[in-house]
């Protein structure tokens, strides 16, 4: 499974009733499509995975295979207790996805056996390419790394821990158990910040939590910093740098925020389901601001 550009999480847009709105879904997708997305990430992190019924997950990922059309690689989220991963993973498969990012066991501590062993038990039920999300409870060392790349249904890994010691380790450790043959990528909230530090480490992929909603100003960033263009600092210093501080403010808003972006575009995506809270009419007034910064900066303000 190939990766070419920025890798896309769209947001799961609420209707006034509280429902998922498909149709904002798919206009979503559509047009992170359109800007250039090396790939759609439906149902995870900024998805508000954790929040969705089995329902709503499957129609969300139901949406997004039919809206990209092969165009680019569809994953699901999955993940929590062991049994809703395999149902999640088992509709992912079943709506069509390429393969799913496997989330943490919440709230759940566990040696490095038990986290090696949480990934084998769904893989081993459900056949479906599998990304693990390395976050929060569930964090990996170099052999466990390795033990995992010796799975052959895992085929790549999410840093969202952003270790960059250990995630050298573990890039040595897989390559030498499955060679080129894994995918690696910078899942960090605000990638942007890291691309350069993770790229040393041979991890060149990054998710863009802002290309969901300023898609223009992610798309010049990428352009920048693999061109070695100075506006790629400036966009750093510029932009992304006071949306991180905004996006620092609360817990939850490294997805409040973007859905508030997509709000202040045009986007009718709703508010976030509890426990996020939406930003205030200030913070909003303020990432505005960012929005026209950013917009500017890249000529299309």
């Amino acid at each position: 499974m190939n990766f070419d550009g920025i890798l896309f999480f769209p947001l799961t847009p609420f209707d006034a009733g509280g429902g998922v709105d498909e149709g904002v879904l798919a206009e979503h997708v559509a047009s992170g499509v359109a800007h250039g997305a090396g790939g759609v990430f439906a149902a995870c992190g900024t998805g508000e995975v954790h929040a969705l019924s089995a329902a709503e997950h499957a129609a969300v990922v139901r949406t997004s295979v039919r809206v990209t059309d092969g165009r680019v690689p569809v994953v699901a989220g999955a993940g929590g207790s062991v049994g809703t991963a395999i149902e999640q993973a088992r509709a992912a498969k079943e709506e069509g996805a390429d393969a799913i990012l496997l989330l943490q066991p919440y709230l759940v501590g566990a040696p490095q056996r038990g986290l090696v062993e949480y990934v084998r038990t769904v893989v081993a039920a459900v056949e479906i390419p599998t990304i693990v999300y390395q976050r929060g409870t569930m964090v990996f060392t170099p052999d466990s790394a390795a033990e995992l790349a010796r799975i052959p249904s895992v085929v790549g890994l999410k840093d969202g821990v952003g270790d960059l010691g250990l995630v050298h380790q573990i890039v040595i450790a897989v390559r030498g158990v499955r060679g080129g043959d894994f995918t690696f990528f910078n899942g960090l909230p605000t990638a942007e910040l890291t691309v350069p530090a993770y790229s040393a480490v041979g991890v060149p992929l990054y998710s863009s939590a802002a290309f969901a909603f300023v898609p223009e100003v992610a798309n010049a960033y990428f352009k920048a910093v693999h061109e070695g263009s100075p506006l790629a600092e400036t966009l750093v210093r510029e932009f992304f740098e006071p949306l991180v501080r905004l996006r620092d403010r609360v817990p939850g808003y490294a997805v409040s925020l973007v859905k508030a972006g997509a709000r202040l575009r045009g986007v009718a995506a709703g508010g976030v389901r509890a426990p996020f809270t939406d930003p205030t009419a200030e913070e909003e007034a303020h990432l505005s601001r960012l929005i026209e910064t950013g917009l500017a900066l890249v000529g299309e303000g």
